[in-house]
C-alpha cells in the first residue's frame, strides 16, 4: 500500500469517516508533508501531518506542543495520533503566513506580536535537548560539506581550515555564554501563521532545543526569507529587552553582540542546508535564498573584528570557485 492510500485508510479510520476533502497543504524542509480535510459535522477544516516514521520520529513533535499550549502559546491541538504509522490529526491554524503579508505597514504588530510570543516560550522549562557544543559544530560542519566542498566546488586547505575551525570556536563560544531558554530553531515568517486570536501561530517546532537565547531572535529578525533594515531590527530588539522579566536584565550591547554572533553561526549552517536541499533533495527553490543568508554573514563580518578572516575566507573561496555561475 503506498503512502498515500495508507493514510487515507487512516483517515477513514477516524470518527466514523468524519474527515472528507484530504487536500495537499504544504510541505516543508524535511520529509514531513501536511493535508488539509474538512470534518463534515463542523465543516472546519484540520490538518494531517504525515511524518513517514524511517524518516521523522513524531514523538517530539507531540512533547513541544505540549510544552508549547502549557504556556498559552498558540500551537495546533493534536486531535488523534498514530505513532506508528507517522499520522496526526491538528488544529488547522489557517493559510496565512507571515512570509506572505509582512509588508512596512504590517511589520510592527506582527512582530511585537511574535516578540510576545518568544519571551513566553522561552519561560518554559528545560526538558529537551540541550543545544551544546557537539550540535552547533554538527550544524556547522554543514556549511564546509554542503555549501563549499559541493555548492562552490571547492577545497579548503589547511590554512583555510584553521581560520575557519577558529571561528567556529568563536561562535560556539558565543552560543554558551548566553542564557539557556527554550529555542523554536526555525522561529521565522514561514512558521508563524497570522491568526484572529492569540496570533501568531506557532509551527514546525519539533526540532526544539534548550539554548542560547538569542537564537530565536536572529531567526525571527535575521530572516532568510525576508529582510529589514538595521535600524527596524534593533528597535524590536529594545522592545524585547524592554519586555524581559526583570531576574534576566541584559545589556543592549552585550545582547546585539550574541545576536549578530549567533547570526554567523545560524547562517552558516543554513548554507549548508538550502545546498543539501537542492544537491541531496531536490530542492532547487532555496537557492534562491542563499543570497540573502550569505549577505547576513558579510554583514556580521564588516561589524567584528574577529569575523574578518571569515570573510576573507568567502572571499577567497567564492571568487576561486569552478563552480562560479551559481555562486550565491
Amino acid at each position: 500500500m503506498d503512502r498515500l492510500s495508507q493514510l487515507k485508510q487512516w483517515l477513514e479510520s477516524l470518527a466514523e469517516n468524519t474527515y472528507t476533502n484530504l487536500q495537499p497543504a504544504s510541505a516543508d524542509a524535511s520529509f514531513r508533508q501536511y493535508f488539509r480535510v474538512t470534518n463534515k459535522n463542523d465543516n472546519k477544516t484540520y490538518i494531517i501531518m504525515d511524518a513517514p516514521p524511517e524518516k521523522e520520529d513524531s514523538r517530539p513533535f507531540m512533547l513541544v506542543t505540549n510544552l508549547i499550549r502549557r504556556v498559552e502559546v498558540n500551537a495546533p491541538n493534536i486531535i488523534a495520533v498514530d505513532v506508528k504509522q507517522g499520522f496526526l490529526l491538528l488544529d488547522d491554524l489557517g493559510n496565512r503566513p507571515y512570509l506572505d503579508e509582512l509588508n512596512d505597514d504590517s511589520a510592527e504588530k506582527l512582530y511585537i506580536d511574535a516578540i510576545e510570543a518568544l519571551l513566553k516560550l522561552q519561560n518554559i522549562d528545560g526538558v529537551l535537548p540541550a543545544y551544546d557544543a557537539q550540535l552547533l559544530q554538527t550544524e556547522m560542519d554543514l556549511f564546509e560539506t554542503w555549501y563549499l566542498n559541493r555548492h562552490l566546488d571547492t577545497e579548503l586547505n589547511k590554512a583555510q581550515k584553521a581560520v575557519l575551525n577558529n571561528i567556529f570556536k568563536l561562535l560556539i563560544k558565543n552560543a554558551e555564554e548566553q542564557p539557556q531558554v527554550f529555542v523554536h530553531r526555525d522561529y521565522h515568517s514561514r512558521n508563524l501563521m497570522i491568526t484572529d486570536d492569540n496570533n501568531p501561530g506557532v509551527i514546525d517546532y519539533q526540532d526544539a532545543v534548550f539554548g542560547p537565547i538569542s537564537y530565536d531572535l536572529v531567526s525571527l529578525f535575521k530572516d532568510c526569507y525576508i529582510e529589514w533594515p538595521r535600524e527596524k531590527i534593533e528597535h524590536w530588539l529594545d522592545h524585547y529587552l524592554a519586555r524581559l522579566t526583570p531576574h534576566r536584565f541584559i545589556e543592549k550591547r552585550t545582547l546585539v553582540r550574541w545576536f549578530d554572533l549567533m547570526g554567523v553561526q545560524r547562517h552558516l549552517k543554513v548554507l549548508g542546508i538550502f545546498a543539501r536541499l537542492n544537491y541531496r533533495d531536490g530542492k532547487a527553490q532555496y537557492l534562491d535564498d542563499l543570497p540573502l543568508t550569505l549577505k547576513y554573514i558579510i554583514d556580521a563580518c564588516n561589524r567584528y573584528d574577529e569575523l574578518k578572516p571569515l570573510k576573507l575566507l568567502l572571499e577567497d573561496t567564492i571568487s576561486q570557485s569552478k563552480n562560479s555561475s551559481t555562486i550565491a
